[in-house]
C-alpha cells in the first residue's frame, strides 16, 4: 500500500474474541479505508464479510491458531501491540502515543480484552467520551477512530478523491473466499512446528480441547 511505504509505518488489526462475527466485515471496511496492512484472525478462520462492501478483497488477511503465534509474527515485524481498552495506564488516543508500526487488539463487545489478551499488549489506548448516554462504543466504531488517529500520526497519504467519494483501487487478486481466511501449506506447517516447540509454555488458546478451533482446522488440513 502506497501510504505505508511513503511513511515507513504500518498498522495491523488483530481479531481474536469479537462476539458478533458480522462485525468483522464492517471492521474490514474501516481497515481498508484507514490503510491497514493486514487483518489478523486468531483462532477461528471463518468470518462474515457482510458489511465490508467488497473491501475485504482489498485487504490482506492472515490467520494464526493462537495469540502467541500472532504475537511472534508481529514482533518479527517490529510492531508494538496496542490494546484498545480502558485500563489504569491507558493513554487517550488523541495524544497519539505511538512510536512505530502498531497492531491494534480490540476487545470483545461485552467483556473487553481478556487477561490473556492484555498480556501480549505493549501499551493501551482508550477513546475519550464526552456524552453520558453510553458506557462504550461498538467495536467497529472504536476501531475506525483508533485507526484514523494512527494514520494521522503515521503520516499516511490521503487517498485521491473523485467528486464526493474516494477513488477505489482496482480489485487485487482474490485472497479470501466465502468467508474464510486462506492459508498456504507452508503457513500451516510452520504454525504447527511453532506450536509443538512451544506447547509446554501454556500460551496457546485452545488447550487441546476437543472441538476447539485448532482441532477443527486440523481436521480440515490434516497431515
Amino acid at each position: 500500500m502506497e501510504n505505508q511505504k511513503s511513511s515507513g509505518f504500518e498498522s495491523y488489526v488483530v481479531v481474536h474474541n469479537i462476539a458478533k462475527r458480522h462485525n468483522v466485515g464492517t471492521l474490514a471496511r474501516s481497515a481498508t479505508a484507514f490503510g491497514v496492512s493486514e487483518l489478523i484472525l486468531v483462532g477461528r478462520r471463518d468470518f462474515n464479510s457482510f458489511g465490508s462492501h467488497g473491501s475485504a478483497s482489498h485487504l490482506r488477511l492472515r490467520h494464526f491458531h493462537s495469540l502467541s503465534l500472532a504475537r511472534l509474527f508481529l514482533k518479527e515485524k517490529d510492531c508494538d501491540i496496542c490494546g484498545v481498552e480502558i485500563t489504569d495506564d491507558a493513554v487517550a488516543v488523541n495524544q497519539h502515543p505511538f512510536k512505530k508500526s502498531t497492531a491494534f487488539l480490540l476487545g470483545n463487545e461485552g467483556t473487553g480484552l481478556s487477561a490473556k489478551e492484555c498480556e501480549i499488549c505493549d501499551f493501551f489506548v482508550y477513546i475519550p467520551q464526552y456524552g453520558g448516554g453510553t458506557a462504550s462504543l461498538n467495536v467497529t466504531v472504536a476501531a475506525s477512530i483508533i485507526l484514523h488517529h494512527f494514520g494521522v500520526w503515521a503520516g499516511f497519504s490521503e487517498r485521491t478523491r473523485d467528486g464526493n467519494k474516494f477513488i477505489v483501487a482496482e480489485r487485487p487478486v482474490k485472497s479470501v473466499g466465502r468467508g474464510f481466511c486462506t492459508e498456504t501449506a507452508e503457513t500451516i506447517i510452520e504454525e504447527r512446528k511453532l506450536k509443538r516447540e512451544n506447547a509446554s509454555n501454556g500460551f496457546f488458546d485452545d488447550g487441546g480441547k476437543e472441538g476447539s478451533p485448532s482441532n477443527l482446522l486440523d481436521a480440515l488440513y490434516g497431515d
